[in-house]
């Protein structure tokens, strides 16, 4: 993001994964506590320089006084998942760039780049970018993220019951995934409207 500092960015970042989350930005005590800051004053001085360059409103007169300007944030890129965490928790985002086209069928929430080479027989290799849709409403032959226990995977959605879910690789060398829902931790995090190349 332009004209911020890495602890800037790395705070507007964990506002918005907040708001996503719990439907409300943090405090600025909760700010302080996820940074280190000795004191609440010291996330109020961080958010005074992003309320000064545009990257978000305050409010006086209550904790949680804090509102995103949109239009300067841009999509989140997400890199390499730590194990158990939400997509987009802070530590999972490598940055986030302006991204107004109208490409894809759907709106883009964030952008995820590929590890491995298990979707290749569609198109999409290691260091794409692939636009993601945090939409649930997913059916066979969609590309979907997945959250399989603690790890995030992107594949082929093959099949889709209460009882059994199939994810399956776009590459011959690597078998189906079989999941059982009712014993194992399993959700759509959303699904791929296209791929992103060439993006550094």
């Amino acid at each position: 993001m332009k004209n911020l500092t890495t602890r800037q960015s790395e705070i507007l970042t964990f506002i918005s994964e907040v708001i996503s989350n719990e439907g409300m930005p943090p405090t600025r005590k909760e700010i302080a506590l996820k940074f280190g800051f000795k004191s609440a004053n010291s996330a109020e001085e961080h958010l005074k320089a992003l309320d000064k360059k545009g990257y978000i409103d305050l409010q006086g007169g209550t904790s949680r006084g804090i509102s995103i300007n949109k239009s300067f944030l841009g999509i989140p890129i997400v890199g390499s998942v730590a194990a158990g965490s939400p997509l987009l928790a802070v530590e999972n985002v490598e940055e986030r760039i302006e991204f107004n086209g109208n490409i894809f069928s759907d709106s883009v929430d964030y952008f995820l780049r590929v590890k491995g080479d298990s979707m290749n027989e569609v198109g999409i290799v290691e260091g794409d970018l692939i636009a993601i849709n945090k939409r649930k409403d997913v059916k066979p032959g969609d590309i979907v993220v997945a959250r399989i226990n603690d790890d995030v995977t992107v594949k082929t959605l093959f099949h889709l019951d209460k009882r059994k879910v199939i994810l399956r690789p776009e590459n011959k060398n690597y078998k189906d995934i079989e999941i059982n829902p009712s014993i194992e931790n399993f959700d759509i995090e959303g699904k791929c409207l296209g791929v992103l190349r060439n993006y550094n």
